[in-house]
C-alpha cells in the first residue's frame, strides 16, 4: 500500500469558476490530475486531498465534481478547505460522498498501517503579528478540533502504526515557528503532516519541511504542476 497527497483542485464542473482565470498553468489541469493520479496510486493505496475540493456553494452544486472524485484510484480521504462552502453537517457529506471517499472531521481513519486525522486548520499569526479576534475564535475552534481527531486516531492506533496529520492551513508560519498545531502533532506522535492552501510561484514554503521529527508536506496542486506527491512513511 502507498500514500499520496495533493491538495487544491477547487473543482468547478458545475459552477462558472474556472482556475485558468489565474493562468495558462491551470488549463486542462483537471485531467492532468487524474491521469497523473491514476497513472501513480492504485486500487488499494490512498490518497489524500488535504481541502479546497470544489468552488460549489452548496451540496447540489458538487454532483459532477464527486463524480470526478470517483473516477481516481484508491481510497480517497478529505478535509474540509476555506473555500468548500458546500461541505455543511459532516452526516449530509459523508452521505453525499461517493463510495471510496472518506471525509475526516474531529475523528480518525486506519488504513495498511497509518491513522490519518486531521482538521481545517486556520490562520496562524506571523511573527510581531496579533491574529483579529474573528480569527483567533475560529484558529482557536480549529485546535480543539484537531486534538479530538487526534484523541480519535490514539484509541486506534495499533504498535507499529504510523500517524498522519491532514489540513488545509498550513500549520505555521511563514518561519516555520511552533504552533499550536505543531505542538499537538509533537505531542501525539505525528509521522507526517500534510497540507495545501498556498498557491503561486512567489508563495511562501519548500514543498518538504523537518520540524523537531514531523514530515511537513505542502501539496497545493498548482505547487506540484497538477501531480500527486508520494508520501514516505
Amino acid at each position: 500500500m502507498k500514500f499520496f497527497a495533493i491538495s487544491d483542485l477547487h473543482l468547478s464542473f458545475e459552477v462558472d469558476k474556472p482556475m485558468d482565470l489565474f493562468g495558462d498553468h491551470w488549463t486542462n489541469y483537471e485531467q492532468r490530475i487524474l491521469e497523473d493520479w491514476n497513472a501513480k496510486v492504485g486500487p488499494d493505496d490512498v490518497g489524500i486531498i488535504a481541502g479546497d475540493i470544489s468552488w460549489a456553494m452548496r451540496m447540489s452544486e458538487t454532483v459532477k465534481d464527486f463524480e470526478y472524485l470517483s473516477k481516481l484510484n484508491g481510497t480517497k480521504i478529505i478535509v474540509r478547505g476555506n473555500h468548500d462552502y458546500w461541505w455543511s453537517t459532516i452526516s449530509k457529506v459523508r452521505d453525499s460522498l461517493p463510495a471510496g471517499v472518506i471525509a475526516l472531521q474531529n475523528d480518525s481513519v486506519r488504513f495498511g498501517g497509518v491513522v490519518f486525522c486531521g482538521s481545517r486548520g486556520w490562520k496562524v499569526a506571523e511573527r510581531r503579528q496579533t491574529l483579529k479576534k474573528e480569527d483567533q475564535a475560529i484558529t482557536d475552534r480549529e485546535v480543539i478540533r484537531f486534538e479530538l481527531s487526534l484523541q480519535d486516531a490514539a484509541k486506534k492506533m495499533q504498535e507499529g502504526d504510523k500517524l498522519v496529520a491532514v489540513f488545509h492551513f498550513p500549520p505555521f508560519n511563514s518561519a516555520r515557528d511552533e504552533s499550536p498545531f505543531t505542538k499537538l502533532c509533537e505531542k501525539y506522535g505525528v509521522a507526517v503532516a500534510v497540507y495545501g492552501h498556498l498557491h503561486g510561484k512567489n508563495c511562501r514554503g519548500e514543498l518538504v519541511t523537518q520540524k523537531n521529527g514531523v514530515t511537513y508536506y505542502l501539496t497545493s496542486c498548482d505547487l506540484l504542476e497538477h501531480k500527486v506527491a508520494e508520501i514516505n512513511l
